[in-house]
């Protein structure tokens, strides 16, 4: 039988994966002992969710509304499994980037591009919600500073875990790495399937779209572009 939302533990249930997902982008590492002082936006996003009527009572409205049976047994669960899943997916709102960053920017003698190519990403399109998949390619030219390898695909991993469109999020991207590094220029190129694409509307499944944010260096010098695409094959 699915939990019942009033029984005790539910929520804490609930606020612990939000708060492990949390972890394991900032630091990269899930941290099971949170429960003793996690006070954090998750646990009162999920109760303004529970005032203003919930995710669980909404999906069971929707299911009616499809024509479904909320109470047959393949949907009993459903509700549940839902509501942890839209905490899950949008969690990157709840990561505090300096918990992130935590320390590893670092002073070097460097001055040639840092490329990370093909980072994975999942993300959920605002229009629809339904997902978008697909790779992110980020480049960054030092002025004296250097940021952590894991670092990169965290910070695009925090982006992604939100309600988002592709245009935005490469953005987000470029803009956090400007402001935390101060570096000569950021390039950073996102290409997706949109499943809005392929499922619904104009049904091409095939159809990738790809998102780039140039800044300082990269934006004003071809020279640059030139070789941050190399780099990534494109």
């Amino acid at each position: 039988m699915p939990k019942d939302r009033t029984e005790p533990g539910h929520d804490t249930e609930l606020e612990s994966r939000v708060r492990q997902m949390v972890e394991e982008i900032e630091s990269g590492e899930g941290d099971e002992r949170w429960a003793a002082d996690f006070e954090g936006e998750a646990r009162s996003a999920g109760r303004a969710a529970r005032r203003s009527g919930g995710i669980e009572p909404a999906v069971r409205q929707i299911l009616t509304e499809i024509g479904e049976d909320p109470t047959r047994e393949g949907l009993l669960g459903t509700p549940a499994r839902m509501h942890r899943m839209w905490l899950e997916l949008t969690c990157g709102y709840h990561v505090d980037p300096e918990r992130l960053i935590n320390g590893a920017v670092f002073d070097v003698d460097y001055s040639e591009m840092v490329v990370v190519r093909d980072i994975p990403f999942y993300s959920l399109c605002e229009h629809h919600l339904l997902p978008f998949m697909g790779r992110a390619h980020v480049a960054y030219l030092p002025a004296g500073k250097v940021i952590g390898l894991s670092k990169i695909p965290r910070i695009v991993e925090m982006f992604a875990r939100r309600l988002q469109l592709q245009e935005r999020m490469t953005q987000q991207i470029a803009d956090f790495l400007e402001e935390t590094l101060h570096p000569h220029g950021v390039a950073v190129v996102c290409e997706a399937v949109h499943l809005c694409a392929a499922m619904r509307g104009v049904k091409k499944a095939n159809t990738r779209m790809i998102t780039s944010a140039m800044l300082g260096t990269f934006k004003e010098n071809e020279a640059a572009r030139h070789e941050f695409f190399s780099h990534v094959g494109k």
